[in-house]
């Protein structure tokens, strides 16, 4: 802790002038679910927080931070939603909005043709943003949660620096989405749900400048870790519609709609879309 703040915030503001309003928000919203519409709202909620005593306190909030791509606002609202309804302990729910960690001086790499979402490599700052303290959850917003998420980092191992789900993912279709390209790679879709260990030295280089420098296959395959440091996930907790095994009895805890999800007018038959406008009817009628 340097002057108060995280060490990983304390650089962004002492090396870049665009991150000096990277600060902590000190709210005392402690109740379940809660969410932010920026990183800079959520970062005094996971990990360390300064009470007005001047003592430092660990938060028991579960941090999960969310891929946000302007395309699929609809499916975020009912990502963040599902999350909440089906928790069973304090979360708090922040957005990754790209252009909110441009503005910070956060991210800064210029545009890729290859990246399918606008979250396609912010979501490796996840552990900076915690300021490298306790654990969080990253998960793409194409997810529609039917588990206790609660359930989810009650598996974390404090051993490994990351956990996922190890699939061996091939898909047949050349687009998905909006008519984004599909693209096939190792480790293909184990970042899409990643369970951070932010405090665990391998972890440490995760820093804007290496995520804003090094390549889309380094940081998708976790090339920063060695292979023993990537923890298993069951499957059930990032379980891709068109790809894996429908369960025999119940639902997935969390059913990933990688191929694209029945927000976009063609992927409008995919299996439990049924699911996803039912969350989303409920969503609405909460509001």
């Amino acid at each position: 802790m340097i002057n108060g703040r995280p060490p990983a915030i304390q650089r962004g503001i002492a090396g870049n002038d665009k991150r000096n309003d990277f600060r902590h928000t000190i709210d005392q919203r402690r109740h379940s679910g809660m969410t932010f519409d920026t990183v800079a709202d959520a970062v005094s909620h996971c990990g360390l927080h300064r009470p007005k005593n001047g003592v430092m306190t660990v938060i028991n909030t579960h941090c999960i931070y969310v891929g946000y791509d302007g395309r699929e606002d609809i499916a975020y609202q009912v990502c963040k939603y599902s999350l909440q309804r089906h928790s069973s302990q304090q979360i708090a729910v922040t957005p990754l909005i790209q252009s909110d960690l441009r503005s910070r001086g956060l991210y800064t790499r210029a545009a890729d043709p290859l990246a399918s979402t606008e979250f396609t490599y912010t979501r490796f700052l996840t552990p900076y943003l915690a300021g490298f303290n306790g654990w969080a959850l990253f998960c793409d917003c194409d997810f529609l949660w039917s588990g206790d998420v609660a359930e989810l980092f009650a598996l974390a191992d404090p051993k490994k620096a990351v956990m996922c789900v190890h699939h061996d993912h091939r898909p047949d279709e050349n687009t998905k989405m909006d008519g984004a390209t599909q693209t096939v790679y190792p480790r293909k879709n184990w970042s899409s749900l990643m369970l951070f260990n932010c405090q665990h030295p391998a972890n440490k280089c995760l820093t804007p400048e290496l995520i804003n420098r090094e390549t889309g296959a380094f940081l998708h395959r976790m090339q920063w870790l060695d292979d023993d440091l990537i923890g298993a996930l069951p499957e059930t907790w990032n379980w891709l519609e068109g790809w894996s095994k429908k369960p025999s009895s119940g639902y997935p805890k969390a059913i990933h709609f990688t191929r694209g999800g029945p927000w976009f007018s063609n992927w409008q038959h995919v299996d439990y879309a049924d699911r996803w406008l039912a969350e989303k009817t409920a969503l609405e009628n909460q509001q």
